[in-house]
C-alpha cells in the first residue's frame, strides 16, 4: 500500500515536470513567434507610412539605434555585472571611424553604406577595449572600474577634439550628403542592426558564455576558483559590447552626414541606453526594446512640448525606477505573472 503511494507520488512528481517543461516550450515558441510578428510589423512601417514626412519615421528610426547601444549595455552590465560608463566613447568612435575612412578615401571602397566600413567601425571601439580592457578588467572591480571606463571616454573624446586637421576638431567632418534619398533605408538598416543586436545577446547568454558571464556576475571569486577565466569573458563581453556601440554610431554617422565630436561623444549616448536598460529590464532580453520605446517618446515628444525641460522628467523617471521598480518593467511582469500562478497553485491544492 506504501510502495503503490510513493509510486503515484513519484508519478506525479515526474508529470508535474514534463508539463513545466512542456510550458516553458510554449512560453519560448510564443516569445519567438511575437518576436516574428513584432519584427514583420515594424519591417512593414514604411510601407504605409511615409517616413520622411512623419515624425514617427525618426522616432522609430532612433529607437533602433537606441536599441542597440541599449543591448551594447546590457551584455555587459545586466549580464556581466562590469557597469562600464565609456558607451559614448564607444559609439562616437565608430562613427568617426567610419567618416575618417570615408573622407581620406582609405578602403577604395563604395563608403555610403559601405558594409566594411561599417565593420571596421565596429573593430576600432573593439581594440580600444581590448587596450582598456586588460588593465582595467583585470585591476578594478564595481565603482572603480566604472570611473576607469568613463576617464577614459574622457580622453577619447578630447583626443578627437583637438585632433587638429586629421580629425577636423570641434567643427568635425562633413561627409557627401547628396547621397541621401530617403529615410527608408536607414530605417530598414537599423532595425536589422537591432534585431541583430537582440538575437546576438540571446545566443550568447543561453549558450556556455553566457553561463559564464552569469557566474561572474554573481560572484566573480566563486567562478574563478570553479575554473572560469574571468578575465577572458569579461573581456569578451566589453569587445562585444564595444562592437555593437561602435556599428550603432556608424549607422547615425550615416544619418547625420557630420561627425563632429560634441554630438557623437556627448553623454546622452552614455546615460540613456543605461536609463533605456534600467527602466525595461536589466539583464533581459527585450527590456531595453521596451526601455527604448518609452524613454525615446519621452525624449522626443518631452522636447516638443516641453523644451529643454525634459532632462527633469528623465531625472525623476530613473528615481522612481529605481525605487518602485528595481528589476525594471519586464521583472514586474514576470513577478505580477508569478504572482497569479502562484495563486492558482493554492487555489487548487486548498
Amino acid at each position: 500500500m506504501a510502495s503503490s503511494r510513493g509510486e503515484g507520488i513519484y508519478m506525479d512528481l515526474i508529470n508535474r515536470l514534463v508539463r513545466n517543461l512542456a510550458g516553458w516550450g510554449r512560453r519560448r515558441l510564443i516569445y519567438a513567434a511575437l518576436s516574428v510578428v513584432a519584427l514583420v510589423f515594424f519591417a512593414t512601417i514604411p510601407l504605409w507610412l511615409d517616413v520622411d514626412e512623419s515624425y514617427f519615421g525618426y522616432y522609430f528610426f532612433i529607437v533602433c539605434i537606441y536599441v542597440i547601444c541599449a543591448q551594447a549595455w546590457n551584455l555587459l552590465a545586466g549580464y556581466t555585472g562590469q557597469i562600464s560608463l565609456a558607451g559614448n566613447a564607444f559609439f562616437g568612435l565608430g562613427a568617426f571611424t567610419m567618416a575618417l575612412l570615408w573622407w581620406y578615401d582609405v578602403t577604395k571602397t563604395m563608403y555610403y553604406f559601405d558594409p566594411l566600413l561599417m565593420f571596421l567601425a565596429g573593430v576600432a571601439p573593439v581594440i580600444l577595449a581590448i587596450i582598456i580592457g586588460i588593465p582595467l578588467l583585470s585591476r578594478l572591480r564595481g565603482d572603480y572600474f566604472s570611473f576607469g571606463t568613463l576617464g577614459v571616454a574622457l580622453m577619447i573624446e578630447a583626443l578627437f577634439l583637438n585632433g587638429g586637421s586629421f580629425t577636423r576638431g570641434a567643427e568635425g567632418i562633413y561627409l557627401e550628403s547628396s547621397r541621401f534619398v530617403s529615410l527608408t533605408n536607414y530605417y530598414w538598416l537599423a532595425l536589422g542592426l537591432a534585431a541583430a543586436a537582440t538575437l546576438a545577446v540571446y545566443l550568447l547568454v543561453n549558450g556556455r558564455i553566457g553561463l559564464a558571464l552569469k557566474a561572474i556576475r554573481e560572484d566573480e571569486v566563486s567562478a574563478a576558483s570553479h575554473g572560469i577565466n574571468v578575465l577572458k569573458y569579461k573581456l569578451i563581453a566589453f569587445m562585444i559590447s564595444a562592437f555593437m556601440a561602435g556599428v550603432a554610431g556608424s549607422v547615425f554617422g550615416y544619418y547625420k552626414f557630420h561627425v563632429e565630436p560634441d554630438g557623437f561623444f556627448n553623454l546622452n549616448w552614455l546615460f540613456y541606453p543605461i536609463l533605456m536598460v534600467v527602466l525595461g529590464g536589466t539583464g533581459t532580453i527585450f527590456g531595453p526594446w521596451i526601455g527604448a520605446f518609452f524613454v525615446g517618446a519621452l525624449f522626443a515628444y518631452g522636447d516638443i512640448y516641453f523644451g529643454g525641460y525634459h532632462p527633469v522628467f528623465s531625472g525623476v523617471l530613473i528615481i522612481l525606477v529605481m525605487l518602485f521598480m528595481p528589476a525594471g518593467i519586464v521583472g514586474l511582469g514576470e513577478k505580477l505573472s508569478f504572482g497569479r500562478v502562484r495563486s492558482f497553485l493554492v487555489r487548487r491544492t486548498e
